[in-house]
């Protein structure tokens, strides 16, 4: 059974930086595909960034450029950097697996809270 824990969310000002970190228990890390959504209230949950086990990583546009996702297949940890912060990038942050023979986010962690005030 895979389990994930998030933490580095808090509270801060718009063109702060956060990072936040997810560590990966249980499986072979290496054989995962790490995504990182998060929800605002009211609205959808939203894919920001993923990373492939080989390190390539999908950046959705709207932190394209601020936000950059890494990752440490010895320590199975996964960190999203989090730059220029806007009040629109306040949301509950996730992380996510997804095995590599699969489509599907299959395992999820209980999120952190960013707020990120004007």
């Amino acid at each position: 059974q895979v389990q994930l824990a998030e933490s580095g969310g808090g509270l801060v000002q718009a063109g702060d930086s956060l990072r936040l970190s997810c560590v990966f228990y249980g499986r072979t890390f290496s054989s995962y595909v790490i995504g990182w959504f998060r929800q605002a209230p009211g609205k959808e949950r939203e894919l920001v960034n993923a990373i492939t086990p080989g390190g390539s990583t999908y950046d959705a546009d709207s932190v394209k450029g601020r936000f950059t996702l890494s990752r440490d297949n010895l320590g199975n940890l996964v960190y999203l950097q989090m730059n220029s912060l806007k009040p629109e990038d306040t949301a509950i942050y996730y992380c996510a697996a997804q095995h590599i023979s699969t489509s599907t986010y299959e395992y999820w962690g209980q999120g952190t809270q960013v707020t990120v005030s004007s």
